[in-house]
């Protein structure tokens, strides 16, 4: 059957960032089609709900407490992972966010925080992850954002960051091939809590532009983008690997919607 090509039975995947948002739903996403899956956050309380949710459906999980830019981590991550479940199949490396900050304010510690998070984490997780996903072989799903391709005023140290976790994704695509494919999402504007809380309620009116400016006229939600990653995830997509999805409505634009909405209104008020 087609739709067995999407399950993920007998497959052990971190999910980080799983406490909220897209993370916590591709979490139960994937533990709703046979993962055992391993939560990896920052806020126990929030894990601690991602975990409930899998189990109360009958799923595995695990919540691993953690902060993913300190020295080792990467490592303790994934030796929790094969203590509970033996084996690791399937990472998405999610957590990401912070470096949004106007140039002339930019500072080594918002570039060191949007780097070590957005990339440099990915980076040594991933290394960690693929030795022990070299026998089974395995798949990895990196979560990148628009803002590595529009240009947007004042996220130069995210944008950047961004832009290096797709060019990871395709340069170790190429080194663990053929045994892990390695894949992306490039996310557009998807509305999570974070996004009602620090974007929609402090710019009233700006959610229905951003919808206008995006040709399916809507915000994404955080199951368009878990459904992605399962797809990237599982044998569905056996023969993909090196490649960024824009999962962001169709989007084109080179300058994010932001900024081009922010100039249309400097233009107005004359």
């Amino acid at each position: 059957m087609i739709l067995d090509a999407f399950r993920l039975d007998d497959r052990t995947a971190i999910v980080t960032g799983a406490g909220r948002g897209i993370g916590a739903e591709i979490a139960r996403s994937f533990a709703e089609v046979g993962a055992r899956v391993v939560c990896v956050a920052r806020s126990a309380e929030q894990l601690d709900q991602t975990v409930a949710a899998i189990e109360s459906q009958g799923g595995e999980a695990l919540a691993v407490v953690c902060d993913l830019t300190e020295s080792g981590a990467a490592d303790r991550v994934v030796a929790a992972a094969l203590d509970r479940f033996d084996t690791l199949d399937v990472l998405v490396n999610n957590a990401g966010g912070g470096g949004h900050v106007p140039t002339k304010r930019a500072s080594d510690e918002h570039f060191e925080a949007a780097l070590g998070l957005n990339f440099e984490a990915p980076f040594y997780l991933t290394r960690a992850a693929a030795k022990a996903m070299k026998q089974r072989g395995g798949a990895v799903v990196n979560i990148s954002s628009g803002y590595s391709r529009a240009a947007n005023i004042g996220s130069i140290p995210y944008g950047g960051a961004k832009a290096a976790l797709e060019q990871m994704t395709r340069m170790m695509a190429m080194e663990y091939a053929p045994a892990i494919r390695v894949n992306a999402i490039r996310v557009g504007a998807v509305e999570t809590e974070n996004m009602k809380q620090n974007l929609l309620a402090a710019m009233p009116g700006i959610g229905e532009k951003l919808a206008a400016w995006t040709p399916l006229e809507r915000h994404g939600q955080p199951e368009d983008i878990a459904r992605a990653a399962l797809f990237l995830a599982s044998p569905a997509s056996s023969f993909v690997t090196a490649r960024v999805l824009p999962v962001d409505g169709g989007v084109v634009l080179e300058r994010s919607a932001m900024e081009l909405i922010a100039r249309a209104e400097r233009l107005a008020e004359g």
